[in-house]
């Protein structure tokens, strides 16, 4: 099995911008180049990483599980080119971040523990809230950076004197039980859903950010619950009570009870879920909070 470092960059880009002429251009290379190299990259995997449509690709399971090690695989040849870095000028200071429940608990984590094992002397001050209050705090210069969840660009609004930079763009797909009879249909829609039972995630934002897509079919998900815990939906969808609606990033396979979840995608204009970083127009970024943001932009996240 061999593939090269350009080729996971190639894979990465494609899963965040879910088209290749798009990857492309972000990459400032040919489509062609994006093309050959992810074939070549699932030739030496032996696996299929994206399914391909019309309108893009999307991520197959297995393509799902790659993309962990992939990341994985970037940010630590990020790490051994940041020890270089860091010889060459020490940085130390203190980073104030706000950040969403969503995001704290299933994007940051990971990323904020190498950055510190990077910067040893950075100090990093958390504290959680709503999109809201996240950019009322770097509006009101509380906070270096905020990061939060936010729906695709051409739906969030942009408020004056924040600078927004997406870092990740995450599928939304249904999320179904194994044995779900939405499964033996060929093409699920926002029809087909709307005949099963719905649980709906209300924390971040979730729900009013899903509304938005639903009030745009003619169709109504027959909402049974509405939870601000991801874990009672894994629990209530693997246990067969329900669907939902929800992004990739918060996806995983199995409830607390062992119960599998599977997840299919939708046919139809279902948005990404998006985490952005956020930062004052008119503030003068700290050295450490820059470096910060570079961390995130170089860590196989941005798009």
């Amino acid at each position: 099995m061999n593939f090269s470092f350009r080729q996971i960059r190639y894979f990465i880009a494609a899963t965040e911008s879910g088209q290749l002429s798009r990857a492309a251009i972000e990459l400032n290379v040919s489509q062609s180049a994006v093309t050959t190299a992810i074939r070549q990259l699932e030739d030496a995997l032996g696996i299929t990483l994206f399914s391909r449509s019309s309108s893009g690709v999307t991520l197959t399971p297995e393509g799902q599980a790659f993309l962990r090690h992939a990341r994985d695989i970037m940010a630590t040849v990020e790490q051994a080119k940041q020890v270089k870095r860091n010889s060459e000028g020490e940085i130390t200071g203190t980073i104030r971040i706000a950040t969403t429940y969503t995001v704290a608990g299933y994007f940051l984590m990971p990323l904020l523990a190498r950055f510190q094992r990077l910067y040893p002397d950075v100090e990093v001050e958390l504290m959680e809230d709503v999109r809201s209050g996240v950019e009322a705090s770097v509006l009101k210069n509380f906070v270096d950076i905020g990061i939060a969840t936010t729906q695709d660009s051409h739906t969030t609004p942009r408020l004056s004197g924040i600078v927004r930079k997406t870092l990740h763009r995450s599928e939304r797909r249904l999320w179904v039980a194994p044995n779900h009879p939405l499964l033996l249909l060929d093409e699920i829609g926002f029809r087909e859903v709307a005949s099963a039972p719905y649980i709906a995630l209300t924390i971040d934002g979730a729900w009013e950010y899903a509304e938005s897509y639903w009030d745009k079919s003619p169709f109504i998900p027959n909402v049974i619950f509405k939870t601000n815990s991801v874990e009672a939906i894994r629990t209530m969808v693997g246990n067969g009570m329900g669907v939902s609606i929800l992004s990739d990033m918060i996806y995983r396979p199995w409830s607390l009870e062992g119960q599998r979840i599977e997840t299919v995608d939708i046919a139809g204009d279902v948005p990404t879920v998006n985490v952005d970083i956020l930062y004052h127009s008119d503030k003068e970024i700290s050295p450490a909070a820059r470096a910060f943001i570079t961390f995130l932009q170089r860590s196989g996240h941005s798009s």
